[in-house]
């Protein structure tokens, strides 16, 4: 199986700390972490080198994917969130959950492991065509190689009852009680928990290109950089700093949020050379991802190392919004 939708997450948070990596091209794949570090979650283990991804847990632990297909975790380990399953290897993404964990593997499988009293780490069958994967408090969510999205674990809120139609569907992401897919079309939906408003998704509910979710709170990018965020804002994790632009990636924690901003205007993404690099761009790579390039750069090979990979991908959302000179 081939992996055609997916997004390389550069920032991560956890419950009262976050993770920065800088996936950009030239960078040396290390992982940046501060705040409360009572378990260790911000203490990034030896070598830090050669990272990929990273996601945070709610409830202190951390995890990075590494180059080779490894994942790393550390911090917090009461209920083994901490402890990757053998084989590790063939992992494509990561997510963290509340006290578990999850990896997406190259065959399109998901891994759970770690706190399961609510199956959360119970992959429904059949296990298999995954793209993308994220972690709520107690429950668990895949998404298909056909747009649609499996949720399981804890259903208190119903924050695993996938709204109809369970079609055209390229994000998900988890939050405390909640649960948000974003849609072909850029818009998002939401369910689960909606006590503060975080299902409620403000108007225009329009050309959103990714998204988070926090506590209780939710996040969404815009296609022209700037960031949305709606839901409970007792510490002000809903108040995007100005000037809200240039952002390329975002993340959610339970009380607090964090924004990637884009690199200096360039043009190494622009892969239609229309004058600059968006959303026709990143689906161009995308649809060619996991392909061996043919030596031509429209095909996304931006390294030019003969695949469309994770570093051209990192490198196109490295400048994702700006505009030629």
């Amino acid at each position: 199986m081939r992996i055609t939708r997916r997004v390389i997450e550069a920032t991560a948070c956890g419950l009262l700390f976050a993770l920065l990596m800088p996936a950009v091209a030239g960078a040396d794949g290390s992982i940046v972490a501060w705040g409360w570090n009572y378990e260790g979650q911000c203490d990034v283990p030896a070598p830090n080198t050669d990272f990929v991804a990273v996601a945070g847990g709610d409830a202190y632990h951390s995890l990075g994917l590494k180059a080779d297909g490894s994942i790393v975790a550390w911090g917090y380990n009461s209920s083994g969130q901490c402890d990757v399953p053998a084989p590790n290897e063939d992992f494509v993404a990561v997510a963290g959950g509340g006290h578990h964990s999850l990896g997406l593997k190259s065959d399109g499988s998901i891994v759970a492991w770690g706190y399961n009293e609510y199956g959360q780490c119970n992959v429904p069958a059949p296990n298999e065509d995954f793209v993308a994967v994220a972690g709520g408090y107690m429950h668990s969510l895949g998404l298909k190689s056909d747009g649609s999205i499996v949720a399981w674990g804890r259903n208190l809120y119903g924050e695993c009852n996938v709204p109809a139609p369970n079609t055209d569907f390229v994000a998900v992401a988890g939050g405390y009680g909640h649960s948000l897919g974003l849609k072909t079309d850029g818009s998002i939906v939401a369910w689960g928990n909606n006590d503060y408003g975080q299902c409620a998704v403000p108007a225009p509910n329009t050309d959103f290109v990714a998204l988070a979710g926090g506590g209780w709170h939710s996040l969404g990018l815009k296609s022209d950089g700037s960031i949305v965020a709606w839901g409970k804002n007792n510490y002000g994790q809903c108040d995007v700093p100005a000037p809200n632009e240039d952002f390329v990636a975002v993340a959610g924690g339970r009380y607090h949020s964090l924004g990637l901003k884009a690199a200096a205007p360039d043009c190494p993404g622009d892969l239609d050379g229309d004058g600059d690099v968006d959303l026709s761009d990143l689906a161009q790579l995308l649809s060619n991802y996991g392909m061996t390039s043919g030596a031509v750069y429209e095909d996304g090979d931006l390294d030019a190392d003969g695949d469309v990979d994770l570093s051209d991908l990192a490198e196109l959302l490295s400048h994702y919004g700006t505009t030629c000179p």
